[in-house]
Parts: structure tokens; C-alpha cells; sequence
């Protein structure tokens, strides 16, 4: 990456920098391969941040089978991260998960888990899994949801006998978009050796031919796992590796410490063969030395992130470009990489960090809001859908991560709690997946490397030109509403 024109002279996020066109030789966005070349099994230079509210087994999964990294968080207990990782590795690769649910089961429950939005789709069978052909009454668009009354009975909704397709059958992904179009349906179910193993709609066949799924030496979906640096944190990796988990994240809000290292040397001892993250950071000098302790990714951010107030209560922290530009400059020099944790807000701040050098981005509260992310959906007074999140640092957090303490230690714990504890993150109507927003992101990176000339996410850090702009600048780039 270079400057165009003047060098700057203070820090800067991604609201002060833009990206200048090059001449270049990529055509099409198709050409682009975002692949993050971290050493992690992901093709998408996407990582799900592990909070409490972002990133669990579902949303993971989602997540991988579409090339991107979801990281299940350190507060949940060693026996609940195992069974998430296992969860995880037990999806399917090729179609999507069923949402199953039994005939007695009301809309209302259906609503919690769904918004009645089209292309997304309810399995009501009898339980439980396995579950044979016989035992499946068909699949309940999540449209009808928007009809039916709530306490409905989702047997009494479905259309008997809907369609479905054998995994055998599933030549190509276009053959399985031509067959679920042809039918005329939203979704059919997958079916193989007259079991359910999944369901397909028209989009997830179409976006199998543009996606990469994050894939284990076994063939199984990839999940990282992350851990925090007290008690016996080498224990616990052992623990998480022999469970399956793919990447190992080494998680605390001030990485640079000497119980970070400490805990970076035990996890390096085990010699598990896994990538190991470490932050947070943002100094080159966290960066050598948390490299010298195992690391081989680097958690950048202090500060950044959406539920964060770490630099209001305490003025520490970083714009986040310029930690990104000069962390991932010495991972450079020490053979590492960079994961740019925090402040995202666009497609254009993927492609910022990028450009400054990250192998992959870091997503929190934009995650939060989706179907996948964990949580119930819930309705505000004026009827629109949200989920609660939360930060990591915030009484609610301490509360969950310290509840076997007792009264009096867990609320000495809350006097130094930081961060939000409860906002709601609302579902975009038009977006409400993660897939929705992957392709939105994908979309505006893959075109940010055409402008640059650059195919793979190795050139697109040479090759990145950048500016830097006023606050009237980044408003001009802006969109005018639309009843302006």
C-alpha cells in the first residue's frame, strides 16, 4: 500500500482515507480471490468476533460454509465449546441446515427463530434426528409465517408433500438451482439414504458457485475457538483441539502483557499444529513480541468497536487504520499476519483494512443483527425485529463470565465493568442473514480490487493506492436519501 500525495501526520481511521483508481488488468470481480492466505482454512479474509452475542454454532457454520471464519467465544463453559465445535463440524458442507420444528409447534415459536422473509424455509416433521422421509410433513415457507396466526399450529399450515431432492441426484449447483426453480418453490429439502441432511433454496445454490467453503483437513466446516489467558489456558487448548477446533484465538482487551506472553508460551509448548491469534494490539512492538511468544495471527484493535467505550473511560486505544497499517508491516517482518478486530461499519472499511495490510476483517454488532446470530428474535413497540447485543467488557458480560463467583467477588468485578449491555441490533429487512451481508461485503471488496488492479489479497496490499480526505470528503460519498 502507498499514500497518494501528502504523507500523513496523525493517526487515522477508515473515514479519513479513500482508495484512488488504478490502470488495471482485472475485468470482472469474478477474477478476484479473497482468500486471506492466513494459514487458516477460510477463502474469505472474514472473521465472526467472538462475543457472546456474534458468533455461535449456527452463524459459525453459516459462515464457513460460505468461506468465512466464526469465533466462538472464551465465556462460554470448556463443555458448552466443545459441543459447539462438534456442532459445528457436524453440519452439513454442501446445503444449509434444517430449521426443523415439530406439527404442534405455533408461528409464534417459528417467529423467534425466523422472520418471515422469503427464500428461508421451516422442515416440520416428527422428531427426533435422525429424521426419516416418512416422518417429514414438508416445508413451511417463513412467508406464510407473516399470514398465520400465532398461535397457529405449524402442522396445520404446511403443504403436505413438498418437494425435495436426493443428494445423489445434486449433479451441479446449477442443476439443483434449476430444479428448485422449476418447481416453483422457495426451498426443498435434501434427502439421502431416506434421511433428511439438509435443506437448498435457489440462492444457496447459487451462491455454492461463488463461495469456498472453510473446510478441515476432513472435509468438515472450520470454527475457531477462542480462549482468555487466566487459569490453565494450555489445558483448555489442548482441550479445544481435540475437540476439532480449526484456529485457536488467545482473546484479552490489552494483548500486549506479560500474561498474554506467558500464556502464548504455554499454548506454543502443546505444539497443536494450529494457527494461534493473539490480541488485542496496535503497536509494532506488540506485534514482535507477541509473535516472539507463538503467535502467528495478530488481533489488532483497541477501542474501535461498536459496544466499545474502552477509549472514552480510559483515552487508551488507536485509530484503527494506521494500527492496522503498522502492526501488519512488522507481522510482514516476522513472517506473521493481521486480523483487523473492530470499526467496520461498510463494505468500503473491509476493503480499508484490507488495503493497509490485514489478511482478514473482524465483524462484531453488524453480525449481531442477523437470523444466524444468536438469541431470539424480538419485537420493538413499532413491530420491527431486533436482537440484544452487547460488549464483552460490559456488566452484563462480567456477570455472565464470573457467575461462579460469589456475590461479593462478582460484584467487586462489576465496579471495573466498560462497554454497553444492552442494544438492540436491528435486522436489516432487506438483509436479515449473514449470507445477505456477506454478499453485500464480498461484492464491495471484490470490486475495490478491481479499481486497484489486484486479483488475489496479496497484490490488493501492494497494489492499494490511498488518499487522504476531510470529514466533508467522506460525507460526499455518501448516498442522498431517497425522499430528499
Amino acid at each position: 500500500m502507498e499514500f497518494s500525495g501528502a504523507q500523513p501526520t496523525v493517526d487515522l481511521t477508515y473515514s479519513d482515507v479513500f482508495l484512488v483508481p488504478r490502470r488495471s488488468g482485472v475485468t470482472s470481480r469474478l477474477q478476484v480471490d479473497l482468500a486471506p492466505h492466513d494459514g487458516t482454512p477460510a477463502t474469505l479474509p472474514i472473521v465472526a468476533a467472538n462475543m457472546n452475542s456474534v458468533t455461535g454454532p449456527r452463524l459459525a457454520a453459516v459462515l464457513a460454509r460460505r468461506g468465512a471464519l466464526g469465533v466462538l467465544p472464551q465465556d462460554l463453559p470448556l463443555q458448552e465449546l466443545d459441543a459447539a465445535i462438534r456442532d459445528v463440524k457436524s453440519q452439513p458442507v454442501l446445503w444449509d441446515t434444517p430449521i426443523v420444528l415439530p406439527p404442534h409447534a405455533t408461528v409464534a415459536e417459528a417467529l423467534r427463530l425466523l422472520p418471515a422473509t422469503a427464500g428461508h424455509g421451516i422442515v416440520v416433521a416428527h422428531g427426533p434426528a435422525p429424521i426419516g422421509v416418512d416422518r417429514i410433513l414438508g416445508i413451511l415457507p417463513a412467508t406464510r409465517l407473516a399470514t398465520a396466526l400465532p398461535d397457529a399450529q405449524l402442522g396445520d399450515l404446511v403443504h403436505r408433500g413438498s418437494p425435495s431432492i436426493d443428494a445423489d441426484d445434486i449433479g451441479s449447483e446449477r442443476h439443483a438451482f434449476d430444479v428448485i426453480t422449476e418447481a416453483d418453490v422457495d426451498m426443498v429439502t435434501v434427502v439421502h439414504h431416506g434421511h433428511l441432511v439438509g435443506t437448498l433454496s435457489a440462492r444457496s445454490a447459487l451462491r455454492a458457485t461463488l463461495y469456498r467453503p472453510a473446510v478441515d483437513a476432513g472435509g468438515r466446516l472450520a470454527v475457531a475457538a477462542a480462549v482468555g489467558i487466566n487459569g490453565d489456558v494450555a489445558a483448555k487448548a489442548r482441550a479445544l483441539a481435540g475437540a476439532g477446533v480449526d484456529v485457536l484465538v488467545v482473546d484479552t482487551a490489552h494483548g500486549h502483557q506479560e500474561g498474554m506472553l506467558r500464556a502464548l508460551r504455554a499454548i506454543s509448548e502443546l505444539d497443536l499444529g494450529l494457527p494461534i491469534v493473539a490480541g488485542n494490539i496496535v503497536t509494532a512492538d506488540g506485534v514482535r513480541d507477541l509473535v516472539d511468544a507463538g503467535a502467528t495471527i495478530l488481533k489488532v484493535g483497541v477501542g474501535p468497536g461498536a459496544m466499545c467505550t474502552t477509549r472514552m473511560m480510559t483515552a487508551v486505544g488507536r485509530p484503527q487504520f494506521s494500527a492496522v497499517l503498522e502492526t501488519a508491516e512488522a507481522a510482514r517482518a516476522a513472517g506473521a499476519h493481521v486480523w483487523a478486530d473492530g470499526g467496520v461499519r461498510y463494505p468500503r472499511d473491509v476493503a480499508l483494512a484490507l488495503a493497509a495490510g490485514a489478511a482478514s476483517v473482524m465483524i462484531g454488532s453488524w453480525f449481531a443483527g442477523t437470523i444466524e446470530a444468536p438469541g431470539e428474535l424480538q419485537r420493538d413497540a413499532e413491530g420491527r425485529l431486533f436482537k440484544e447485543s452487547w460488549g464483552m467488557a460490559s456488566t452484563k458480560a462480567v456477570q455472565a463470565r464470573f457467575e461462579r463467583l460469589d456475590a461479593y467477588e462478582r460484584a467487586r468485578k462489576e465496579l471495573f465493568a466498560e462497554g454497553i449491555s444492552s442494544s438492540k441490533i436491528y435486522l436489516d429487512p432487506l438483509r436479515p442473514g449473514v449470507e445477505d451481508l456477506l454478499d453485500m461485503i464480498t461484492s464491495g471488496v471484490r470490486s475495490s480490487f478491481t479499481y486497484a488492479g489486484a486479483a488475489t489479497v496479496p497484490e490488493f496490499h501492494e497494489r492499494a493506492l490511498v488518499g487522504l480526505q476531510s470529514a466533508a470528503g467522506y460525507e460526499e460519498g455518501k448516498a442522498l436519501p431517497v425522499s430528499w
